[in-house]
């Protein structure tokens, strides 16, 4: 690692539980002194762990960024458990929040051909009072919190929102993380939400245009390639899943991979793309933590299992793929991308 603070942006992948692997990056980044966080972008539990990181940052350093990311993840364990609402309200609605029993009520909701609106019409959700508690959305407007881009999907015209600091909220995340055939759509003002990850898994030009720094790095929990063909009707939409919260991301990182051809062959930029995110394209280098095989491994009904033990492991998965990449890459930062964006997304 450079002597001498590097300013980086993240991109945090939403995945359910899976987000805590990106927690354990998370604390493996902080440990570190020499990484200053500039801005962090993320879609469902990569926007709760981007707003849950910015408050700690705000409050209490990196210390105080560890402890809230840590409260955050023992809150969402203790949720399953009924320690914010019972798992067997409404005969088993939160059983999602069970590892035992998570597919039950979906599956009995999808025999039946309910909605959210009939199956919990109070619209009641676990993770709200959570995030209401544990974050403090003021402090996110500080300028020593990084900048944040909290992506939604516009339930109506189908669109990526955009949730920065000044209009980030309780409601805000619950948008982002809203999956439709288990939650009611997020209303704020005049506009509903669904989960960020449809449209952006995590939103990443926007952040590459508005943030200074020049390192941007990927955090991703979703497999990018399986070599198994899925048969079983769970693993056909395990890997449906997959592909349709990596989309979006593939497709933004080909944009800058375009961007970056029309710079090496001394062109303007497309005109869908503003000069501002051109210039910053010419100076951007782009890194990647992931395990994609021991994620893989884990199915993505596992997405669910909000068990504390389950967790943890995940942290741990996610603090050594950062410590990993660290040793292997960290000299990298400031200086070169360690990553092919040709090979990897084009």
């Amino acid at each position: 690692m450079p002597k001498k603070k590097i300013r980086i942006d993240l991109a945090l992948q939403g995945g359910g539980a899976h987000g805590a692997f990106t927690w354990g990056v998370l604390e493996r980044l902080l440990e570190d002194a020499r990484i200053d966080i500039a801005g962090v972008s993320g879609a469902s539990a990569g926007a709760m762990n981007a707003a849950v990181l910015a408050h700690g940052l705000a409050t209490g350093g990196r210390a105080g960024a560890q402890r809230a990311l840590w409260a955050f993840w023992k809150g969402v364990s203790r949720a399953a458990t009924g320690g914010i609402v019972p798992s067997d309200l409404f005969g088993g609605f939160f059983a999602p929040w069970s590892p035992a029993t998570w597919a039950k009520p979906f599956l009995a909701a999808s025999k039946a051909m309910m909605s959210p609106y009939q199956f919990n019409p109070l619209n009641v959700n676990p993770l709200r009072r959570l995030l209401e508690d544990q974050i403090d959305f003021a402090a996110l407007t500080d300028p020593a919190a990084p900048r944040l881009f909290v992506s939604a999907t516009d339930v109506r015209s189908g669109r990526t929102r955009l949730f920065r600091n000044d209009d980030l909220s309780a409601d805000a995340l619950m948008a982002s993380a809203c999956l439709p055939m288990l939650f009611q759509a997020v209303e704020i003002g005049e506009d509903a939400y669904w989960d960020g990850g449809y449209t952006a898994n995590p939103s990443i030009l926007p952040l590459i245009e508005e943030s200074p720094a020049n390192d941007l790095m990927l955090v991703t929990v979703n497999p990018s390639r399986r070599e198994e063909v899925p048969k079983t009707p769970g693993d056909i939409v395990g890997r449906l899943n997959e592909i349709t919260f990596n989309t979006n991301l593939v497709s933004q990182m080909r944009s800058v991979a375009i961007l970056r051809q029309q710079l090496e062959l001394d062109r303007a930029p497309p005109a869908r793309y503003s000069q501002t995110l051109f210039r910053q394209v010419e100076k951007l280098r782009v890194h990647r933590i992931h395990d994609d095989a021991q994620m893989a491994g884990k199915g993505s009904h596992s997405k669910m299992n909000t068990e504390w033990r389950f967790l943890i492991r995940l942290h741990g998965i996610g603090w050594r793929a950062a410590d990993t990449w660290l040793a292997a890459h960290g000299g990298d930062l400031g200086k070169r991308s360690s990553l092919d964006l040709a090979a990897t997304y084009c």
